[in-house]
């Protein structure tokens, strides 16, 4: 058995992986590319997880890892690819409102900012070592996803940005409360597959009338 030190600093690396798949969901200018950078944030979110229940002794946090594993990482994306049709994600170039260099700098500052933040908030707490990573890259994520949100046009990308968001939130909350019990990572857990479900049937209706996902045109449609 791994050592608690050695289990710790492989879960802070994962956790600096875990932030550079949400930038570089940002510079991403192909919808595929952005799926799989999610599918690979998830697997490190329930790497995470699994690290951090080994060095706590804590079978909550290993029950969360291998739910986060069949949800996020193997159900949402079977999902995507099974009610989004195949031809959005052949798309070359997502659409947005910012071009990419410019949403990279805005993303690097605004998450910057938050980690900043949230280091100098944690300095002068009595809080585990653990929680001084995942707390603030958590919070960076959340950010990113949000910030993604907005600058995106495509309705499957900003799904997948929500998705990185609540991939955010996910990975500060199993720092804060590594002892919650499975049962409110299962509810949750349900939840996401449903909601990405009934989002990715909408946007094959949208393609399907519109012969598009971007959003944008809902707002020229017109009653007869």
């Amino acid at each position: 058995m791994p050592s608690t030190s050695l289990l710790l600093s492989i879960e802070a690396l994962a956790a600096g992986v875990f932030l550079l798949t949400a930038l570089g969901t940002v510079a991403a200018r192909q919808l595929l590319t952005c799926f799989h950078l999610f599918v690979w944030q998830s697997l490190l979110l329930s790497a995470s997880a699994a690290l951090l229940g080994l060095a706590l002794s804590s079978p909550h946090l290993l029950a969360v890892a291998a739910i986060t594993l069949a949800t996020k990482t193997m159900l949402i994306p079977w999902l995507l690819r099974k009610t989004v049709h195949d031809e959005v994600y052949r798309i070359r170039e997502i659409d947005q409102v910012l071009n990419i260099p410019t949403s990279l700098l805005l993303a690097l500052a605004l998450a910057g900012v938050g980690y900043v933040f949230f280091v100098e908030m944690l300095g002068g707490m009595a809080v585990p070592a653990y929680a001084l990573v995942n707390l603030p890259i958590g919070v960076a994520v959340l950010l990113l996803g949000a910030f993604t949100l907005t600058v995106r046009r495509e309705a499957v990308a900003q799904l997948l940005a929500l998705l990185v968001a609540e991939n955010g939130v996910f990975f500060a909350g199993i720092a804060i409360v590594p002892n919650l019990p499975a049962i409110a990572e299962l509810a949750a857990a349900v939840d996401v597959p449903v909601y990405t479900l009934v989002v990715g049937l909408l946007t094959r209706r949208i393609h399907s009338e519109l012969g598009t996902t971007m959003v944008g045109r809902l707002t020229a449609l017109r009653e007869d």
